[in-house]
């Protein structure tokens, strides 16, 4: 994989689009990426991920905040990169979800993620030659090329030594979540949850089974009453079952004996009590027929009674309709007299008037009422229309002295409108020109900061440049005398090895025991602790000016960007320009302020215009309007007042007139109705009479008085009708029981004993059913057993293979998960990783050897972890001059920087080599060089150089001030106000 080209616009601090061209930037093989802390140098490593994969590495991929703050409302957030990936070049544009202004209205809006991915040339065999535009196609796309997964790139082209340093010194449970993403083992984390599911699925198969067993042996126990013995259960089962049989069977015999005795007694029994049952009836017998013949005299009555009742029941609704009419003509005679006093009072006297004379004058006087009444209706009208005029002479008065008073005020308004509309202007001009105002201050401002930092910014820079000289004396001397003592520990090895010898004891050069001419010294041997001393002195003294270097790197930077940012002004014309412009930002902020209200007074103004000039409009058409209606109003008053006098008469008005008529005409039909309902009446009851006199003597009745005591209820009829036919039942009953056969020769004074033979026929019933509950008892618990018994045994059948199977199948999946007979305690998935992670060691020992000159080498290690703890995935450093094997934790700090830089370019080889990822041509080493003395930086510089042979571009983040100066090709990130750019340097 090479990089070609990165654009970035409107991402993390990078405002405007800033283009990198890794063709020229790699041209020599080797660049550095440098610039101030936050600046965005990471920034642009993150985009290339980004435009790859859609996420960024490590925690700033949690944050999901991409967009670059500055960014303006219509730019895009987007990063594009071409590069080559197994001889095909492509085109990638991303762009992530963020929120931007809405382009209508208020309030923001989503932007939703893009993606498009094309060919530049032939695309590849199986994907489509118009490129990618979906997400997840892209996704699989791009891991198909790279044969590597997000997690895997960030490792193997984006070196962070910051994580591998972290890797060093982390346990065996960190180390495995890193590895296990980078080497893609969850197939072998699949197969140990497989074994520990299986397992479980097992336990529970054998757990339900066992739990099956002791449920049936204790339900066997229960239902035999009996506690089960701790061993020989089976031969138990048995003969509990023998047993119970036994006592089934007896219990069956018992029972059959017992129901034939009780058999016996209850056919005595029932005989007895049938005989006393036949006495009973013949006894009832005759009492029922002597009761019947003393009440005979009694019924006799009773027939007669209901003879006369029902001849009576013929004649009684002639008699009640007779009563009816009686009462008819009553009534009608008073509704007549009372009508006739009506009339009087009307002053009209009705006295010997026939009914057709009333009814003719009635007609006459409604014609006359009838004349009268459209005049009614008029005179109505006559009431409505005057209240009207009155109405309308009230609302003219109205109309006039608001139109004069709307008048007035309009007379003034002009000239206020005026002048607020000139207020008005005038505070949003000074509005308008407020924001301008405001920036030029606050860009002032900033400015007056920068003129008083940059003096102490510039003393600064002296002191950091005398301490540098320092520094770098104090680190050549440290140099010069670790040199010294390792110049005279060579020159003096001889006599050092010779020192050591003892007679008898093997040279540790060429073996021999004997030693015939062991090396004198002349000067005095350099102790090897006293040359570790002078090396950690000159590593204290490199990292001292390390630290002074890229200080005084950041304090230049520092007061070249406060002199850009003055341009040549002076703090005095600064300040004088500064007070200036916070004058006119306070003289325009008072106009600003009065801006809303002088408009909102021009709103206001306006509208009480519009509103007065409408009210007048309104006010001068009602006046027109009302002024017509009441003359109308009074000419029609006037017409119709005439009609009305000539048709009210003698009465107050027209409709009372003729409410007058109306009412003696309705008083004359009503007298005629009432005469005419007397006359039909009388007639009524005189043929009603006639008709009951007739019907009286029909059914035998000499008077009404003697039909009225005849007469009965009819519930006391069917009661006295239900007495007879209920005698004559009792009466033919009792002779029909009498005469049946089994009851001939049976006389009521018989006496048969019972009591003996029920004692007897109970006594043998309840043996009989205790027998029986007793046989169905045992004969049920017989069964049952006999069935628990079938089940026991098959359960424990299936048991003993279940059994077995779980035993083998616990100790495999303790073995794969690290326990049991494990004795490294390595689990199937530490066990693959250990593997990968010894090719690690192999491969990053190559280059640590040749960084730390052949001290240090990487050291795997599988033995079991403290207290029985998991391992498999130990990692520490042998180191050459002790021949000791050390923790990886006891290394220095630049120490710590070339093996996590070692780690990362084997694992990098390793993962790229496992996954058959495409040949990695571009890697980014960052930061971590700071920690190194010169000759360790040599080292690492020449196994960088390595990495950039056949082809491969290397680019290093370093702060490092030493690593400007070995590095030509430079890329520099600036930081400012309006967002990060990017500087490229050749030289």
């Amino acid at each position: 994989m090479r990089l070609h080209l990165l654009e970035v616009e409107a991402f993390g601090p990078y405002a405007r689009r800033e283009v990198i061209d890794f063709d020229v930037l790699g041209a020599d093989g080797l660049f550095l990426l440098y610039g101030d802390t936050g600046a965005g140098k990471t920034t642009l490593l993150d985009a290339i991920a980004f435009a790859l994969f859609g996420v960024v590495p490590g925690a700033r991929g949690d944050v999901k905040r991409l967009r670059c703050d500055l960014a303006g409302s219509e730019q895009r957030t987007e990063v594009v990169l071409e590069l080559t990936v197994q001889g095909q070049r492509l085109r990638i544009v991303r762009s992530p979800e963020y929120e931007r202004p809405k382009k209508r209205g208020a309030g923001v809006t989503t932007q939703q993620a893009r993606v498009s991915l094309t060919w530049i040339g032939a695309p590849p065999t199986g994907l489509p030659p118009d490129g990618l535009i979906r997400i997840d196609e892209v996704a699989r796309a791009v891991e198909r090329l790279l044969g590597m997964t997000a997690a895997q790139f960030f490792q193997v082209v984006l070196l962070p030594q910051g994580e591998f340093a972290k890797f060093l010194r982390s346990d065996t449970t960190e180390r495995e979540k890193l590895l296990e993403r980078l080497f893609g083992t969850e197939r072998f984390s699949g197969v140990e949850r497989w074994f520990a599911d299986l397992r479980t699925e097992r336990g529970r198969e054998l757990e339900k089974r066992q739990l099956e067993v002791r449920e049936l042996l204790a339900r066997y126990a229960q239902e035999a009453q009996q506690d089960p013995p701790e061993e020989g259960r089976a031969d138990w089962v048995e003969t509990v079952l023998a047993e119970v049989a036994a006592q089934a069977l007896a219990a069956e015999t018992e029972a059959e004996q017992a129901r034939s005795e009780s058999a016996a007694a209850d056919a005595l029994l029932r005989e007895a009590e049938q005989d006393v049952e036949k006495i009973r009836r013949v006894r009832i017998a005759h009492t029922r027929l002597a009761q019947l013949a003393e009440q005979a005299d009694e019924r006799a009555g009773w027939v007669d009674e209901i003879a006369a009742a029902r001849r009576a029941s013929a004649v009684v609704p002639e008699v009640e309709l007779l009563e009816r009419r009686t009462a008819e003509l009553g009534d009608a005679q008073i509704r007549e007299a009372e009508h006739s006093r009506d009339l009087a009072g009307l002053g009209f006297d009705t006295a010997g008037f026939a009914v057709a004379d009333l009814r003719e004058r009635a007609g006459s006087l409604r014609e006359e009422a009838g004349a009268l009444a459209e005049l009614a209706a008029e005179a109505r009208q006559q009431e409505v229309d005057e209240q009207r005029r009155a109405a309308q002479a009230k609302v003219l008065e109205e109309a006039a002295g608001q139109a004069t008073d709307v008048t007035e005020k309009l007379a003034v308004l002009p000239e206020q409108l005026a002048a607020a509309r000139a207020a008005a202007g005038a505070a949003g001009e000074a509005a308008a020109k407020l924001d301008g105002a405001v920036a030029k201050v606050d860009e002032l401002t900033a400015v007056a900061r920068a003129a008083e930092e940059l003096p102490a910014t510039v003393a600064r820079v002296e002191r950091g440049e005398e301490k540098l000289r320092e520094a770098i004396d104090v680190h050549q001397s440290a140099r010069q005398h670790r040199l010294d003592l390792r110049e005279r520990r060579l020159a003096g090895m001889a006599a050092e090895l010779a020192s050591g010898l003892a007679d008898g004891v093997p040279c540790p050069v060429c073996g021999s025991a004997a030693h015939p001419a062991p090396v004198g010294h002349e000067v005095e041997l350099v102790d090897p602790a006293e040359e570790r001393a002078a090396e950690e002195a000159e590593q204290r003294a490199s990292a001292m000016r390390q630290r002074v270097v890229s200080t005084l790197e950041e304090v230049k930077a520092r007061a070249e960007a406060l002199r850009e940012r003055l341009g040549g002004r002076t703090a005095e014309s600064v300040a004088a320009e500064l007070a200036g412009a916070r004058a006119a930002v306070a003289g325009l902020t008072e106009q600003a302020r009065r801006k809303d209200r002088t408009v909102r007074q021009v709103g206001e103004l306006e509208l009480q215009t519009e509103q007065l000039a409408e009210r007048r409009r309104r006010a001068e058409q009602a006046m027109t309007e009302t002024t017509g209606e009441i003359r109308a109003l009074t000419e029609r008053l006037a017409e119709r007042e005439q009609r009305l006098v000539a048709g009210r008469g003698d009465f107050p008005d027209v409709p009372t007139r003729r409410q007058h008529l109306l009412t003696v005409a309705g008083a004359f039909d009503e007298t005629a109705e009432a005469r005419t309902a007397v006359e039909s009446a009388e007639s009524h009851l005189s043929e009603q009479r006639g008709i009951v006199e007739i019907s009286l003597h029909a059914k035998g009745f000499a008077t009404l008085e003697e039909m009225r005591a005849a007469v009965r209820e009819d519930e006391q009829i069917t009661k006295l009708e239900q007495g007879l036919a209920e005698a004559e039942a009792m009466t033919a009953g009792a002779r029909e029981l009498l005469a049946q056969p089994e009851l001939f020769g049976i006389s009521p004074d018989d006496v048969v004993e019972v009591a003996p033979k029920a004692a007897a026929a109970k006594s043998a019933r309840e043996r009989a059913e205790t027998t029986y509950v007793r046989r169905q008892a045992l004969t049920a618990q017989h069964r049952e057993l006999e069935k628990l018994a079938g089940r026991m045994g098959k359960a424990l059948a299936e048991l003993a293979p279940v059994e077995e199977e779980y035993a083998e199948l616990r100790a495999l999946s303790e073995v794969v998960n690290g326990r049991g007979q494990n004795a490294r305690k390595m689990s199937l998935r530490s066990y693959v990783l250990a593997a990968r992670l010894e090719e690690v060691a192999l491969a990053a020992t190559a280059r640590l050897r040749t960084m730390s000159q052949g001290r240090y080498s990487f050291v795997h290690s599988d033995a079991a972890g403290a207290r029985g703890t998991r391992g498999g995935l130990g990692l520490d450093v042998l180191d050459d001059y002790s021949g000791a094997i050390r923790s990886a934790k006891t290394l220095s700090g630049g120490e710590s920087f070339l093996a996590s830089l070692s780690l990362a370019l084997g694992l990098a080889d390793v993962v790229a080599g496992e996954t058959g990822g495409a040949l990695l041509d571009t890697l980014f080493v960052d930061e971590g060089f700071g920690t190194l003395d010169a000759e360790s930086l040599d080292v690492v510089m020449n196994i960088l150089d390595e990495l950039r042979a056949g082809g491969r571009v290397v680019g290093l983040v370093s702060h490092v001030e030493e690593m400007r100066q070995r590095i030509p090709t430079r890329l520099r990130v600036r930081k400012a106000r309006a967002g990060s750019t990017v500087e490229l340097n050749m030289t």
